[in-house]
């Protein structure tokens, strides 16, 4: 049996690139790790443990947590809340003391080092008797970046990097990026006919997606930071931007609303809801909203909000994901700006046609296909009679 290997070192430097990250090692400090189809499996059974975290752990990662003794799994848990204790506390919480001997610890990412809310969970472990930690992933975060697997190798602790290293990063893709740049992650979304079209040449859009297409909408707003819009999109279609799930966990992100031509009036929905979370407003002008929550003045760009600018604001605000649900134009500025990382295109089996339909990206687009936007690591999910197409943007 061939097992899979891995190239890992004690402290790598995390670079990121819309959307693809990757482990930047120098030559020549490179280990073989041999890891055994029982490491796969306790990884992949922490992995989905950390997902189980999705929404309620920003601005801090999800993390699973898998605790072995003598080939058998004694402990389990996950990262639950932001603020709440991690993953490996939640693991050892009912580990009987007898089975407390030369254990192996499964964990997604790198135990923090630092101090935050909780203590370092590297030096919880140290407390332990543990003969082996295996590591998905390094912590981006500089504050942790590689201490902590030192400091538990220094401690005669055998630690192995890189099991399930991909797919750990795809789980925590919003917070590396966040991490190494203070940038929220951002996904343009939209529901579109198969012809591309958002809505037809009079704009009536209700439904183009299926009720199906439009829960999984909910449960992806209920999973990110903020969600953000045009203000004609607000005008035109008087959305509330909130979620709305009977079923799971909901949280209504905080909506961002982008204003460059004073379009707004405060009888709009988003000013008047019942939600725990805010309006904002962002705006290249002097004008005054007494209707939001805040209100984020930026630079203005080919005419309208600095979105670049504005992504640095929001990141200062602990927004770690952003979800544009605006229409053609807002999408077209995204783009263009270069601040969208993913995109989740629901596409509906219907053609509605029309010159003057709405398409779900305007603007003055690309003289040539050379120059278009190129997609990769593209995914095909049926959704009920929709298809969701997901996408990464390629650097």
């Amino acid at each position: 049996m061939r097992w899979p290997v891995v190239s890992v070192r004690a402290q790598p430097v995390y670079a990121y690139r819309a959307s693809r990250f990757r482990c930047v090692r120098p030559v020549g400090l490179y280990q073989q790790v041999f890891f055994m189809p029982s490491d796969t499996t306790y990884m992949e059974q922490a992995l989905a443990l950390a997902a189980k975290g999705l929404g309620r752990t920003s601005p801090n990662p999800m993390v699973g947590c898998v605790v072995v003794s003598d080939n058998q799994m004694v402990g389990e848990g996950y990262h639950e809340y932001a603020g709440g204790p991690h993953a490996e506390v939640n693991a050892f919480q009912d580990i009987a003391q007898p089975q407390r001997k030369q254990l192996t610890v499964y964990v997604t990412l790198e135990p923090c080092a630092h101090h935050g809310k909780t203590p370092p969970c590297v030096d919880f472990l140290l407390q332990e008797d543990i003969a082996r930690v295996v590591v998905a992933m390094e912590d981006p975060n500089p504050l942790t970046a590689g201490k902590s697997v030192a400091k538990l190798r220094d401690a005669g602790i055998q630690v192995d990097v890189g099991c399930c290293e991909a797919e750990a990063r795809r789980l925590n893709e919003v917070f590396i990026k966040f991490i190494t740049t203070g940038r929220p992650f951002v996904i343009a979304k939209c529901g579109m006919t198969l012809d591309g079209k958002i809505a037809s040449h009079t704009g009536h859009s209700k439904w183009i997606t299926c009720e199906a297409s439009r829960t999984r909408v909910h449960e992806i707003r209920s999973h990110v930071d903020g969600i953000l819009v045009g203000s004609r999109t607000v005008m035109l279609d008087d959305p509330s931007l909130t979620c709305r799930l009977t079923n799971g966990f909901s949280k209504d992100p905080t909506r961002i609303i982008l204003d460059a031509g004073d379009y707004l009036d405060s009888n709009r929905r988003v000013f008047h809801l019942n939600s725990e979370a805010e309006t904002w407003i962002a705006v290249c002008t002097d004008r005054d909203y007494p209707e939001a929550d805040e209100v984020i003045r930026v630079p203005q760009h080919d005419g309208g909000v600095d979105l670049a600018a504005l992504m640095d604001a929001l990141g200062e605000r602990g927004i770690t994901s952003l979800l544009i649900e605006g229409g053609g134009t807002t999408h077209a500025a995204a783009f263009k700006a270069g601040i969208v990382d993913k995109v989740m295109f629901f596409v509906a089996p219907k053609i509605l046609g029309g010159r003057d339909a709405v398409s779900p990206v305007e603007g003055s687009g690309f003289d040539t296909v050379d120059e278009a936007i190129q997609l990769e690591h593209m995914t095909a999910t049926p959704i009920s009679q929709d298809l969701l197409i997901e996408a990464y943007v390629r650097p």
